[in-house]
């Protein structure tokens, strides 16, 4: 039964008949005659009643390229015997087809991640394994640095020339200010490795732990960034830990404790630089490709200081004369170097996805796994204080980089 919406007429007023529509013309008249799902409804006249027609169900889907939304549907509310009328709103359920491909696209991001993160811990593993057995077989520092930032800028140059990543445009002022960069980066790398060099690599690597103390002192002297007490109170343990393993170590070695030290401070003062020295920003460059160019500029500063200090000591002759045997020196060398440069490329591809907060907690996680690795590969001995003590510095590492991103509340006038 149609609903209707009567209209009373007053008497004074003439009465107009409604003229008569032929079935032609209903039909091609809209306003008379509407088709819907139901069947066509017809106009019925009356010279006093006008008979409205119900309204058709119709639905509209709302969509943008970048946003899909759900259909709404607009259904008449008008039935026999109710007071009122008007729209209600349907939201038609998403297809279950959209529903798995996000959650299949989840969890595609997160094998990916993990998968990085493997490759992250993975890549230092090998690093500091073949890297110590070169050094402790083979004791030049520098040289060893060197190849390492050979091989690393002839796989930067093999990309950009076979477009596996986009070659920058490098303006003269950018490169002004990346130098300084790149001459605290090749330092804190030279350091570690005359580190590795002298200690073990799981001494080396909880020296290297204190980092965020260093982070927190050359921030407040050149940023004005004053640490939060939250901050300040996590590197007690840092401090404390380090100490107690340093005195309790059995391969402690003042050579190799300030060379851990200074590349802590040349790779802090790297990060405090990249603030501090900021380039414009249409011209910013992204991480892999700042370190890119970093790595080529490495190799350019190391080596004149390698070849008047250390010499060529790289060399068949050179190695042979020294009574080691070349291939197998050859080898270690060049997976050490692959590695060097492979981890450092992940680990700016996982700081691309997650937060500097997680990349931070990651990095800590990562020098648990590589100390633990090294004592089992190298048998190193440690005893229960030096256990303690590592452990304690590590915690507190693991405390900075949760209490790190708590910001103190302002102040209230």
């Amino acid at each position: 039964m149609q609903s209707t919406a009567a209209f009373s007429f007053s008497p004074s007023l003439p009465v107009v008949k409604p003229r008569r529509l032929s079935h032609h013309q209903s039909l091609v008249n809209p306003r008379f005659s509407v088709s819907s799902s139901s069947g066509r409804h017809d106009l019925s006249v009356s010279p006093n009643v006008v008979s409205v027609p119900s309204l058709p169900r119709r639905s509209w889907r709302l969509c943008s390229p970048d946003l899909p939304l759900r259909s709404w549907s607009g259904v008449s509310s008008v039935s026999p015997g109710s007071e009122s009328s008007g729209f209600e709103a349907q939201a038609a359920e998403i297809p279950d087809s959209v529903g798995e491909g996000e959650k299949s696209g989840g969890l595609m991001k997160t094998l990916e991640l993990g998968l990085l993160f493997g490759l992250w811990y993975l890549f230092n593993i090998y690093f500091n394994i073949y890297n110590k057995q070169v050094l402790k077989a083979y004791h030049v520092p520098m040289t060893v640095t060197l190849a390492q930032f050979t091989v690393g800028s002839a796989l930067v140059l093999f990309m950009w020339t076979f477009n596996l990543y986009k070659r920058p445009k490098i303006s003269g002022a950018q490169l002004a200010a990346i130098l300084p960069l790149a001459a605290v980066h090749t330092l804190g790398n030279l350091f570690t490795n005359m580190s590795l060099g002298k200690v073990a690599v799981s001494f080396t690597h909880t020296i290297k732990a204190m980092e965020p103390f260093f982070s927190v002192v050359l921030s407040a002297m050149f940023l004005g960034e004053m640490p939060t007490p939250w901050v300040v109170g996590s590197l007690v343990p840092i401090v404390g830990g380090v100490a107690l393993a340093s005195v309790t170590e059995a391969s402690f070695n003042w050579a190799g404790f300030w060379s851990a030290m200074a590349s802590n401070l040349t790779n802090q003062s790297r990060n405090v630089l990249s603030k501090k020295v900021m380039v414009k920003k249409e011209e910013s460059l992204d991480n892999i490709t700042l370190f890119s160019i970093i790595t080529i500029m490495s190799f350019f500063l190391m080596a004149p200081v390698t070849f008047f200090t250390e010499g060529i000591k790289f060399t068949p002759a050179a190695i042979q004369s020294a009574g080691l045997n070349l291939k197998s020196i050859y080898t270690k060398a060049l997976i050490a170097a692959l590695c060097f440069h492979a981890y450092q490329q992940v680990s700016y591809m996982i700081l691309q996805r997650v937060s500097p907060v997680t990349h931070s907690v990651g990095n800590c996680v990562k020098r648990v796994v590589v100390i633990v690795s090294s004592v089992i590969f190298f048998q190193t001995p440690v005893s229960p204080i030096n256990a303690i003590g590592t452990g304690i510095g590590l915690a507190g590492v693991f405390l900075y980089s949760r209490v790190k991103r708590l910001k103190p509340k302002p102040k209230t006038a």
